[in-house]
């Protein structure tokens, strides 16, 4: 099988309850030309944005399978405690129907809010019990009922990392929101060019700093878009874990992470010298997934000017010898199933065989 390990997709304008769009959460023009949030709008650029049209460019691209992430924009941050809820809940229940409906296609994560542990921890305990869910999204930072803003890995979130690991969870970590607590102005597509690769920085930063991998061995934590600053970036936080010990009592030295089975990142470096450089700070390819970020036009989508398709960058790999065949074949997917269910791949296996042999 292939299996992208970072995607997306759209609900339809007519699936979106009205709500929504009148207390302007979130909105899709009747034309799916735009999202929209209150002050905010972004073009809809690829037709795959939305489930029937997804299934038919993963066709033309032979992708099998996809693990379809929370939308960013419904993470819930600054909305009160009832829109909050409500959204995340019609969020996580869209998901489930898409993996329901779907299941041979689309594995779906839900997400919950941080900022309120004890309705967090409802919400997992309902997508999973319930929905049938196994992938918990969390953005890098959240903010509180107080509006401060705090990176997700702190002592006031591990309630959920706790749960999380009763419940054996794989978790994707994605940035976003950075132009809502970093003081500049939005121009150049710089919260997304820089500030979101500093955002999954930052989080990982504080989940091996906490030693969160091994306090909580049962979760599987992959970061978005490869994590990409955070093996360029490992030198640094060495040098100042050594530097400054006063300003580290407690914490787990950084390089005792590197390599970690229950770490992963996927793909999404765009270039192989970045791929190359975290094969050789992971000590291999074990965690390793395809990442496509699809149907964004940061993602690995058609382009005529970069001549590039999905999956072309691990297909430079190969032709380069940083990654083997085999290597090329197991980020492909094997690599992705272990992720989502850690030594219990078979459940994968059932579900999609099961939905298949259905049909």
């Amino acid at each position: 099988m292939r299996i992208n390990g970072h995607g997306h997709l759209l609900p339809y304008p007519e699936d979106i309850p009205a709500f929504m769009r009148e207390e302007e959460i979130f909105w899709i023009d009747d034309d799916r030309r735009f999202m929209w949030q209150k002050n905010w709008q972004r073009p809809i650029t690829d037709s795959s944005f939305f489930l029937h049209e997804k299934l038919e460019w993963m066709e033309q691209h032979h992708i099998d399978h996809a693990v379809i992430l929370s939308l960013s924009q419904l993470y819930g941050n600054g909305l009160r405690w009832e829109q909050m809820k409500r959204a995340l809940r019609f969020q996580n229940d869209f998901n489930a129907r898409i993996q329901h409906t779907y299941p041979q296609k689309f594995t779906c994560g839900f997400v919950v809010h941080a900022g309120f542990i004890q309705g967090a921890l409802w919400e997992i305990e309902r997508c999973v019990e319930e929905l049938g869910l196994q992938v918990l999204c969390l953005p890098t930072h959240y903010m509180d009922s107080t509006g401060h803003w705090s990176v997700i890995f702190d002592k006031e979130t591990e309630p959920i990392l706790e749960m999380a690991n009763k419940y054996k969870l794989a978790i994707e970590i994605h940035p976003y929101d950075g132009e809502k607590f970093i003081l500049l102005e939005n121009t150049a597509w710089r919260f997304h060019l820089i500030w979101m690769l500093a955002q999954c920085a930052d989080a990982y930063h504080f989940y091996t700093l906490n030693g969160f991998y091994d306090k909580y061995p049962d979760i599987r934590v992959c970061f978005a878009h490869g994590g990409q600053l955070n093996h360029v970036n490992l030198g640094r936080r060495v040098q100042g874990f050594d530097g400054r010990p006063d300003l580290f009592e407690g914490m787990t030295r950084p390089r005792k992470a590197l390599g970690h089975p229950n770490i992963y990142f996927d793909t999404l470096v765009h270039d192989t010298h970045s791929l190359e450089l975290m094969i050789r700070r992971q000590g291999g390819t074990d965690q390793i997934i395809l990442g496509l970020d699809d149907p964004y036009p940061l993602g690995e989508m058609n382009n005529d000017v970069q001549s590039s398709y999905p999956g072309k960058l691990l297909d430079l790999a190969l032709e380069e010898e940083i990654i083997t065949r085999q290597q090329h074949q197991d980020i492909w997917s094997d690599n992705v199933v272990r992720w989502l269910y850690g030594e219990e791949t078979e459940r994968f296996y059932e579900r999609v065989r099961g939905a298949t042999a259905a049909e």
